[in-house]
């Protein structure tokens, strides 16, 4: 009886410890965001806003509740990968070595593409009228989205969204900094690309930026349209299917305002 309360007693630890991370690091990320952009407002920032409309403190307020709610998802999950990891069922190393640093640079940018592609086929998947309904609506009640979007979801849509890193860890050995820098990056690039403004707008079309990578714009349109982008952090997919909005590079680089339409 004494060896199974411990257990019990040592998963709870684990799983206080990772929400209180996903909590921590929730609050950092958009705190940090939020205050810089107000810091910069008046400095010119505010000719990069890419909607006319404001967000209100209403919806400010729903999707910070909606985030609460992703993170205790997400900690969960993050507890059952730690205690899995511990038992064996994954290899992650808490060191660089044995695998040593280009492992870790190729598993980074292999996590990354990976995850995009995860994202991009769900998300997809998640705009299907049965699917968005349950799943995916909470989201886009941010028609125009504030840094405290990047965790409102469904809580449907937080469990497929937090299950990418076991699924990944089944078929990839991982170092421990392999799977904490790709995390790092993409809440701070879904929390900026929920920003509401334009940070690259004088790149040309052609420029790394738009050729690769999604921009603010391209995200915000797909909350205002809820038809185009479905990417995170790559536009790849969106230009191989035919999903990008047609005048996504027009609008980041001239800074024309959105017009927020109801999905």
């Amino acid at each position: 009886m004494d060896r199974f309360a411990g257990s019990i007693g040592y998963v709870l630890v684990v799983w206080l410890v990772s929400l209180t991370v996903n909590l921590v690091v929730y609050a950092i990320a958009t705190g940090s965001i939020y205050y810089a952009l107000r810091f910069f407002w008046e400095k010119g920032l505010k000719t990069r806003k890419i909607q006319q409309r404001a967000a209100s403190h209403i919806d400010i307020r729903r999707e910070i509740v909606a985030s609460l709610r992703s993170a205790l998802i997400f900690s969960v999950i993050y507890a059952a990968t730690y205690l899995a990891a511990n038992a064996k069922l994954f290899t992650v190393y808490p060191g660089i070595e044995p695998l040593g640093i280009p492992y870790l640079v190729v598993s980074i940018g292999a996590l990354l593409v990976a995850h995009d592609t995860y994202f991009y086929w769900l998300h997809r998947l998640m705009h299907n009228r049965f699917f968005f309904r349950r799943f995916h609506r909470t989201h886009h009640k941010s028609v125009t989205p504030t840094v405290f979007a990047c965790y409102a979801f469904d809580a449907p849509e937080a469990f497929l969204l937090g299950c990418f890193a076991p699924l990944w860890l089944l078929v990839v050995p991982m170092q421990l900094a392999g799977l904490l820098i790709p995390a790092v990056l993409i809440l701070a690039r879904n929390a900026i690309g929920h920003s509401g403004v334009e940070l690259f707008a004088r790149e040309a079309d052609g420029g790394f930026w738009y050729g690769w990578l999604t921009t603010n714009t391209e995200h915000d349109l797909h909350h205002s349209t809820g038809r185009h982008n479905f990417g995170l952090l790559f536009n790849g997919w969106d230009r191989l299917m035919g999903t990008r909005y047609p005048s996504s590079s027009d609008h980041a680089r001239g800074g024309h305002p959105v017009k927020a339409l109801e999905p």
